[in-house]
């Protein structure tokens, strides 16, 4: 039974079907309460309302100033992967559909130039995987650190498949580096501009990514001993699964010629006894899996959604109103041992949506214990964990992708990022504070939630499926609350969870960062100014490309020029 929060007393939107603010940005002064009781009949109206929600982005990305800037850096990026693959012909990813990070590929283009314009530090990275394919990444940072610190605890950032390269997580990457993380973005093989395929005799390990899996869990395992790795202590990749071949001397040979990188950048930075992974969609499975597995991990936020603690009892992704069976990755014959099951051991969260993949109409009312299946397992186990689902979102939500075809709400990414740096300033940096911003009222009464739903209403939480949270408090006591939506004794008033104002990541990865502190050693400006065209009040990009890479890099021109757009 549900200890607290009486699921039975759920909300539901009623009426008739409503048009989108025209101008939501404007929060309105006097949001509607929403109305009691949770759906016991399916209502096409209510359902419509609710999945209008999916179109609420598009609204950023289909100015005039927004999809001429598109245009601009599009052609750019795909100029420069040509000539990146042609300048470096040990590299294969042109066969990756999102190889040339453009249109529906490039991300939030507002959030370019992140280090040119002084929001924080940035290098791009290359790196060979255990099966011998070169991965792309970049590690971010600040110059200052919230609270000051030398060392700061580490977060992997793993791609969905498919249609997912890493510039679609830049928004969460950027808003933990600006709360004080260092922070390894990376392209799994087979996405983005990493390799398609390893090399010999293991050139079809990892092939095809989305159906194989290992790219999402052995490549979160490769990029977590990039993250770690030193001067001192080079990365290079452990032995391959399917032969047991080394191929650390592709690794060796390409830092020496200076095309990888042959250590973390920002190593100076780094704790590395405090590390956390975030991943989507089949992401989400790897990450939810090896950091029960990984003992080097301690906490983990899966995105759509949170998985089970074996190789093969990941979330599909997306999936809904009903289970649709669960992925994983292919063996390891060379180290069996690479696919046990472990116990759930590390607190999780999951952060789901309404809608699946694609995002499609209910046409019936779901099960609303559905997305909180495996937070629940959690639960069992004594674990501390919880399970957000966004009302009126989508799978999408989490990957930012500037194309209508690729429906998903307006505040997804806000609530992600908002509970991503909460849970990892709990279980990383272990700040009693962030308890209150995991328990806030906020996303129950947003205004910027209200002002673009048909009805007004600010609640921010799915009123088909339930959210919860199950953790220990700072002072020991366990709170558990089974209804979000609906609210629990002990959850602190939003003018109270630390936070001033309304909660928006682009305000946030677009603040300029402090001039001293432990990353100013880092900085190397580029040689060649950047100009920079405004889209919005808060961000802009560049005509030119310029990229957040051209901070500098422990890699070689050619590897440099690779990402010189970011």
């Amino acid at each position: 039974m549900r200890s607290i929060g009486n699921g039975a007393a759920r909300r539901a939107i009623q009426g008739g079907a409503g048009a989108l603010a025209a101008i939501f940005l404007v929060a309105l002064a006097g949001a509607g309460a929403a109305r009691a009781m949770p759906p016991t009949t399916f209502n096409p109206a209510v359902e419509a309302e609710n999945f209008s929600i999916t179109q609420q982005r598009q609204a950023i990305y289909d100015t005039p100033q927004y999809q001429a800037q598109l245009a601009v850096d599009s052609a750019t990026s795909t100029a420069q992967a040509l000539a990146t693959e042609a300048s470096d012909p040990g590299r294969l990813f042109t066969d990756d559909l999102c190889w040339n990070l453009s249109n529906g590929c490039a991300g939030d283009i507002r959030l370019y130039n992140w280090g040119t314009d002084g929001y924080g530090i940035v290098r791009p990275v290359l790196f060979t995987a255990r099966d011998g394919a070169t991965l792309s990444g970049h590690v971010w940072a600040t110059i200052g650190s919230h609270p000051p610190s030398a060392k700061r605890p580490g977060i992997v950032i793993t791609n969905g498949s498919v249609q997912a390269d890493e510039e679609m997580y830049w928004y969460a990457a950027q808003t933990l580096a600006k709360d004080g993380y260092v922070v390894l973005t990376f392209d799994p093989q087979g996405q983005g501009q990493s390799d398609t395929f390893g090399q010999s005799p293991d050139q079809d390990e990892g092939v095809p990514a989305q159906t194989d899996g290992r790219p999402f869990y052995d490549g979160t395992e490769d990029a977590i001993d990039f993250l770690l790795s030193t001067p001192g202590h080079p990365y290079e990749p452990v032995p391959s699964c399917t032969t047991g071949t080394s191929h650390a001397a592709k690794q060796n040979q390409r830092v020496a010629e200076g095309l990888d990188s042959g250590y973390n950048p920002f190593w100076q930075l780094l704790n590395p006894g405090e590390i956390g992974l975030v991943g989507h969609s089949y992401g989400a499975a790897g990450v939810s899996y090896i950091a029960q597995w990984d003992p080097r991990v301690k906490a983990v936020v899966a995105l759509d959604n949170l998985g089970g603690p074996g190789p093969d009892e990941g979330a599909v992704p997306g999936s809904g109103p009903s289970p649709q069976g669960s992925i994983g990755e292919s063996s390891c014959p060379a180290d069996p041992a690479d696919r046990t099951t472990v116990p759930i051991t590390k607190p999780g969260l999951g952060i789901s949506a309404d809608y699946g993949l694609p995002p499609t109409p209910n046409t019936s009312l779901p099960d609303p214990t559905f997305k909180e299946q495996e937070s629940l397992a959690y639960s069992k186990a004594g674990v501390d964990t919880g399970e957000i689902v966004i009302r009126g979102g989508s799978h999408l939500d989490f990957s930012w992708i500037p194309n209508q075809a690729f429906g998903a709400s307006l505040r997804g990414p806000d609530i992600a990022d908002w509970y991503m740096s909460a849970w990892f300033d709990k279980y990383l940096k272990h700040q009693p504070g962030a308890d209150a911003r995991l328990l806030t009222e906020r996303w129950r009464s947003d205004p910027v939630e209200a002002g673009v739903d048909p009805n007004h209403d600010g609640n921010a939480f799915s009123f088909y499926f339930y959210s919860r949270l199950d953790i220990h408090l700072a002072d020991g006591k366990v709170w558990d609350c089974e209804d979000l939506r609906d609210g629990c004794p002990g959850m602190v008033p939003t003018d109270d969870d630390g936070w001033p104002g309304n909660y928006s990541y682009v305000d946030i990865d677009t603040t300029r960062d402090a001039v001293t502190g432990p990353g100013a050693a880092l900085v190397q400006r580029p040689a060649t100014p950047i100009t920079c065209t405004a889209l919005v009040a808060s961000a802009c990009a560049s005509p030119s490309a310029g990229s957040v890479g051209t901070e500098g890099s422990t890699a070689a021109p050619a590897a440099a020029a690779a990402v010189s757009r970011r």
